[in-house]
């Protein structure tokens, strides 16, 4: 059986979009790290601080699906090298802004740029790798992110503790420089998109399977963050000690390493059929979290099994969602591969709000089956838009036999 092999050319570029969705994810997470030296700095308060996280998010999942739509057809070397040059100067400019409203502009205009350049990341690892390795890419270009929150942050917030937190984005500034620097000397020239309309891109949004595909990984993060969002208070009612938290929040970014690295082999075959069963295992560890934390052993294994499942789904309803494009509005493939990212975002917004208001209504531990509920309404759609798979698959196959 002959096995399709990557070739040094390949590593290279996956390496290269691997560091630079690390570097994007570094700039787009460390801002948490430095919240409160942001709003001392500038003498807000930390909740106006806080908006720039909700606007990056907001303008992330808002503004990503457009640009995509309307520079489809723009050579994709030349466009990704354009943006990753404003990525730099963007968080140049951070270095040097000392106030409110400038930073906020500049956190909008950078998650524009981000979610824009994930997305061509994706386009770029699907089109260039081997049909059979396009999974093993996809997760590897996943992995930055992974890294970032598990590296990068922690580096961004110590340099702020160090100096202030105007060095942290003297640090994504540095790290933009080399990621231009890989991406000129690797990303290959590719093909682009033929020019179509914005309201023909925009027509794949209305199709059901899209719509179903998107919310499949919306209802994965959005279980995670249920619980996720409220960790913190989660490993206090475990009686962990104060001083060890921060640990357990690096060995829960460690152990995502893994999530990525499976993530990767799960989509590389019969991936919605695999992805129904892991968000019924997803499930039962959030809704076990509920007993398990009654012993601070027990709960810290459970919450290593929480991140190990957290990124399963991510690499293959990237490439799903693709995968679909291609069958049903082809001239849409950029839209759908920023969809993922456009997701995952709306999935920790949803999150969040659901564990904000179970927490607030009643006992903390509620927020544990509740998100072991959204998990289970991720597997029920997964199970709906496999079955549909299966028809539409058995449907052509009767096809080809008649037109034979």
């Amino acid at each position: 059986m002959n096995t399709v092999e990557l070739t040094r050319r390949h590593w290279l570029l996956i390496f290269s979009l691997a560091l630079l969705t690390f570097v994007l994810g570094t700039s787009e997470f460390v801002i948490v790290g430095i919240l409160t030296d942001i709003s001392s700095s500038l003498h807000i308060t930390n909740s106006k601080a806080g908006t720039l996280v909700s606007a990056f998010a907001i303008t992330f999942a808002i503004a990503t699906p457009i640009v995509m739509s309307i520079t489809s057809h723009f050579p994709k070397r030349k466009w990704m090298l354009f943006l990753i040059g404003a990525f730099i100067v963007l968080n140049a400019f951070c270095v040097i802004s000392s106030s409110y409203m400038l930073l906020l502009v500049l956190r909008m205009l950078t998650a524009i740029v981000t979610g824009v350049l994930i997305s061509l990341a994706m386009m770029v690892a699907n089109e260039t790798m081997p049909a059979a390795k396009r999974s093993l890419a996809i997760s590897f270009v996943f992995g930055g992110f992974t890294l970032a929150n598990v590296i990068g942050v922690p580096i961004g917030t110590v340099i702020a503790a160090w100096f202030n937190w105007n060095a942290t984005f003297l640090l994504t500034t540095f790290l933009g420089g080399i990621a231009f620097l890989a991406s000129f000397f690797i990303l290959p020239n590719l093909q682009s998109q033929s020019r179509s309309s914005i309201r023909d891109q925009f027509s794949l949004l209305g199709h059901p399977r899209i719509l179903m595909a998107f919310f499949i990984p919306s209802l994965g993060f959005g279980a995670t963050y249920v619980v996720f969002t409220y960790l913190v208070p989660l490993l206090k009612e475990m009686t962990a000690p104060e001083s060890a938290i921060s640990l357990i929040l690096f060995g829960y970014g460690f152990i995502s390493i893994f999530s990525n690295i499976l993530a990767g082999k799960i989509a590389s075959h019969n991936a919605i059929g695999r992805l129904r069963f892991v968000f019924l295992v997803q499930a039962i560890v959030l809704i076990g979290l509920y007993w398990t934390t009654n012993s601070l052993i027990l709960g810290l294994i459970n919450i290593g099994l929480m991140s190990l499942m957290a990124i399963l789904l991510t690499t293959s309803t990237q490439l799903y969602l693709i995968d679909l494009a291609g069958i049903y509005q082809p001239k849409a493939t950029g839209l759908a591969a920023s969809l993922m990212p456009v997701a995952s975002n709306v999935g920790i917004a949803f999150g969040s709000a659901v564990g904000g208001i179970v927490y607030h209504q009643g006992d903390l531990m509620n927020v544990t089956w509740v998100g072991g509920l959204v998990a289970v309404a991720a597997s029920l759609l997964t199970f709906v838009s496999y079955r549909m798979d299966q028809k539409e698959k058995a449907v052509s196959r009767r096809e080809k036999l008649r037109m034979s």
